[in-house]
């Protein structure tokens, strides 16, 4: 199926406003991310970390309260689902005795809400260092082998386009995670969950980048007398059907993940969709101008 049959739109004579639409959200996406931060899962900071269900609704800022002066430490408690709190301390010691006092606590503050521990998790500090750098080194490997794979099959430049764009895609999506939580309904921890997303989102704005470079060299045989921007405007316009419909079939399948996939999905869900459209954008807007701007700086 085709929706643009005789597309015909300037791309590339327009790359500069893409530049200043990706230069502010990245610069936006940077200062989030220095100022507030990420929320990190328990995968990356270490602790225990309690899923409780109740027979009443409880606030997370009145349990917070009462389990500050059982456990000795103000715990971080959210809200989970539609009834049930997230408990994360970092307080290390056995689980089974930190269990017992949330269990307690909540019981004697709150007659007649019956918690119950649904989920435990626990992560020693050395462990979560240790995940937490392996996640560094994932995602820059996998930035690193994606160059040289780009490099043996096309040549340096659409290397380096590619591997912005991926760039660009991280970190605007790591930037929107940094600003959004705390303020969605739903968690946006960064734990190994996410870090898989990052590596989805990474793969699949490869594979749109791809297939835009691969029609770029196809054309830049063909029309060999016209303007590289042209040859490249021509493929990103040759391509744009395909680009649209897949990423329009795969996030329909993403949403309804998000929907109807429970909670503990939510935040992947997410992830995905935010780097999906970002991806989309990236291969249009972003790695084939690159590779514009770096083949006219060759031949001036």
């Amino acid at each position: 199926m085709r929706i643009f049959e005789n597309a015909n739109f300037s791309f590339i004579q327009n790359r500069r406003k893409a530049y200043v639409v990706s230069g502010v959200l990245i610069l936006l996406s940077l200062i989030s991310l220095v100022t507030r931060g990420l929320e990190l899962g328990i995968d990356f900071q270490g602790g225990m970390e309690f899923v409780v269900e109740s027979q009443e609704t409880l606030s997370a800022t009145a349990v917070r309260q009462a389990l500050g002066g059982v456990l000795g430490v103000d715990p971080e408690v959210k809200t989970f689902g539609e009834d049930a709190l997230l408990v994360r301390t970092p307080s290390e010691g056995d689980i089974n005795v930190m269990q017992s006092q949330i269990v307690q606590g909540i019981e004697d503050n709150f007659p007649g809400a019956q918690p119950q521990i649904v989920k435990t998790d626990i992560v020693g500090p050395r462990f979560a260092n240790d995940l937490k750098e392996g996640a560094i080194y994932s995602i820059l490997g996998s930035l690193l082998v994606i160059f040289i794979y780009i490099l043996i099959r096309f040549e340096w430049r659409f290397g380096l386009g590619a591997v912005a764009a991926l760039f660009h895609d991280v970190t605007i999506t790591l930037g929107l995670f940094s600003f959004l939580h705390g303020f969605l309904p739903f968690s946006l921890q960064i734990d190994q969950t996410i870090i898989a997303a990052f590596l989805t989102i990474v793969g699949y704005s490869l594979n749109d980048t791809v297939v835009v470079f691969d029609r770029i060299r196809e054309y830049t045989n063909l029309f060999k007398t016209e303007a590289y921007g042209g040859v490249v405007n021509r493929s990103i316009n040759n391509t744009l059907s395909r680009t649209i419909v897949t990423s329009s079939t795969t996030l329909l399948v993403v949403i309804t993940l998000f929907i109807f996939g429970g909670e503990v999905l939510r935040g992947f869900a997410f992830a995905l969709i935010v780097g999906i459209g970002i991806g989309t954008y990236s291969s249009i807007f972003v790695a084939s101008p690159i590779v514009v701007e770096l083949k006219d700086r060759a031949t001036r």
